[in-house]
């Protein structure tokens, strides 16, 4: 049953319970425990779905592992953001130092490049997220931060942002650091990051070779040759001591994404097998399906000492959720919200409860329920009357 204050709530919109909608959070736990993965041969591993961010299968997801290559991601995702930010443009030209050259990396990845020579930010960017190399990290480090030192800071910060747990980076290409760690879930995380954020630096991802001083390399996430799935990243590492990594994002014909992260798998060969193994059964187990739109109402609660008496309800960003296929008309969602009484000001975006979602009597994915539009304070005879009728309220709390 849903929560209701004094003053009266209104419901919009509930055709019906199965119907009503509700974003899916990322779960701490696997979202649906009784669904029984297939063996997969890795340290750890994750399947997520990208919409929902609900949990579908894991192994050890926050187990810290050396990430390896799987750090270009984050990379990645510092010189996709400062491109989207006009701090650096695709076609600025970078002067390759010593410290960037590519012969400082004989034995790991490499774009081949050349000491003193001129290549633009566009193709150091594909030379890092395609052929992963570590000479381009380094000058794309240097470009944008002004060292490397630096650069790393600013890829920690990202990790601040994001609310990882257990991840943090040493150096910006990866290998392997005694301080430098990540985990499958942060992966996942970071993944559906660029996908979301950073559309246009995605689409690199899915690109199957890159050439560069008349050397053609391929990528190699070889799901991108699959003909079975619809694979369209991400990024693949290996060092000896991290094993076997991927991270992979494949579609459905419905439109469903997933992202599954392998770590510390034995063989080259194997992290595409185990990684194609989770999506595979992914997508035939979960359905995912949007819940909730963006900017419309849910519900209208009453508001105190503000200039308006009531406030509109809802989310600022589509919400999805993943259910066992078959299994949608078997929700029952409720709202809960924070406090009783709202009292201004109050900010668009501020979150003030939630709806929950169940399934079975289990809740299995949730909302943060978000203030539509700014609420500002309401004037003194205004605060006066209000602070009135709460008074004669609460003597009846």
């Amino acid at each position: 049953m849903f929560s209701t204050t004094l003053k009266k709530t209104k419901i919009v919109a509930l055709a019906s319970m199965a119907a009503f909608p509700i974003m899916a959070n990322a779960q701490d736990d696997v979202a649906f425990p009784t669904m029984v993965p297939p063996q997969v041969n890795a340290e750890t591993y994750i399947l997520m779905d990208y919409n929902s961010g609900a949990v579908l299968a894991a192994m050890n997801a926050d187990q810290r592992q050396y990430p390896a290559s799987l750090t270009k991601m984050m990379t990645s995702y510092v010189i996709g953001d400062a491109i989207k930010q006009g701090k650096i443009h695709a076609n600025d030209m970078v002067t390759i130092d010593e410290s960037a050259w590519g012969k400082n990396f004989p034995d790991s990845s490499k774009m081949f490049l050349n000491l003193n020579q001129q290549v633009s930010v566009s193709d150091l960017n594909h030379g890092i997220i395609i052929v992963s190399g570590n000479d381009a990290c380094v000058a794309m480090a240097e470009h944008i931060s002004g060292s490397t030192e630096q650069f790393v800071a600013l890829m920690n910060k990202y990790v601040q942002q994001f609310g990882l747990k257990n991840t943090n980076f040493e150096t910006p290409h990866g290998l392997d650091h005694p301080n430098q760690y990540s985990s499958a879930r942060d992966m996942a995380i970071i993944g559906r990051h660029i996908i979301h954020d950073l559309p246009d630096e995605y689409k690199i991802y899915a690109e199957k070779d890159f050439t560069f001083n008349k050397i053609k390399q391929p990528n190699r996430n070889g799901l991108l040759w699959d003909k079975t799935m619809n694979v369209d990243g991400m990024k693949t590492g290996h060092t000896s001591q991290a094993g076997y990594n991927l991270v992979a994002s494949a579609t459905n014909a419905g439109n469903m994404r997933l992202i599954s992260v392998v770590m510390g798998v034995k063989t080259y060969k194997g992290r595409e097998v185990e990684s194609k193994k989770l999506l595979q059964w992914g997508f035939n187990s979960f359905d995912t399906f949007k819940t909730l739109e963006a900017n419309k109402t849910v519900a209208e609660r009453p508001v105190y000492y503000g200039d308006a008496g009531d406030v509109e309800v809802g989310v600022l960003q589509d919400g999805f959720i993943t259910v066992p296929k078959g299994r949608q008309a078997d929700l029952k969602a409720r709202m809960e919200f924070e406090k009783k009484y709202l009292e201004a000001p109050l900010a668009k975006g501020q979150v003030i409860g939630k709806v929950i979602y169940s399934l079975d009597g289990k809740d299995v994915a949730n909302v943060d329920l978000q203030i539509m539009k700014d609420v500002g304070e309401a004037g003194f005879i205004g605060k006066g009357w209000d602070w009135l009728v709460l008074t004669v309220k609460s003597l009846f709390d």
